[in-house]
């Protein structure tokens, strides 16, 4: 099981960022959904590590969140609220969260295998790493490419050549997201089949 807590960076000289996060992640495929757990930090329960890959990435790149993911057993029955939820795995995303705070890329994960954690950690860095370096040019055609139109539509619309278009997407190094995204579930899966 994974749990992530997730903490609003420098929330003392910013808005209250957790209602509009929240919205944002309602629709989320979980085992109990992200909800308010303290101040300006929420947390949530889920079991798909595809979910859990894009949800620490996306989140650790906003520049508004320090992510932290908790691989381990969860207390069962799990109680409807994810707050009164425990076991180890929320422990452990505890433990992640204040990691994360001190790090570049404000992202870590925790766990009783601490090797595949670690991988797992890589590999999310990574990731988020490529998408944070990409120019506002690399992320509006990454951007386009995502809608599900052909790179000709998506360099007509920004009015360039399909050769310039082409270039951009290598220096977004976006042929390589997809990959990272799967191998980072991969190492989150094989991290989490050690403790159960």
């Amino acid at each position: 099981m994974f749990v992530m807590t997730v903490d609003q960076r420098g929330s003392r000289r910013d808005i209250d960022r957790v209602d509009a996060v929240l919205d944002t992640l309602a629709d989320t495929a979980t085992v109990r959904p992200f909800e308010r757990t303290a101040g300006d930090e929420i947390q949530a329960v889920l079991d798909d590590p595809t979910v859990v890959a894009r949800l620490c990435v996306q989140l650790s790149t906003d520049g508004h969140w320090s992510v932290g993911v908790g691989v381990g057993v969860v207390e069962q029955p799990l109680p409807e609220s994810t707050r009164a939820g425990r076991g180890p795995a929320f422990e452990f995303a505890r433990e992640a969260v204040d990691a994360a705070k001190s790090q570049r890329i404000p992202l870590a994960v925790r766990g009783a295998d601490t090797r595949r954690c670690t991988h797992a950690q890589t590999a999310a860095r990574l990731v988020a790493d490529v998408i944070t370096q990409r120019s506002e040019q690399g992320t509006e055609a990454v951007t386009l490419m995502r809608s599900g139109i052909t790179q000709s539509e998506a360099a007509q619309q920004l009015g360039i050549s399909p050769q310039a278009m082409s270039q951009r997407l290598r220096s977004a190094r976006w042929d390589i997201e997809d990959d990272g995204y799967a191998l980072l579930a991969d190492l989150l899966a094989t991290a989490n089949e050690t403790t159960t």
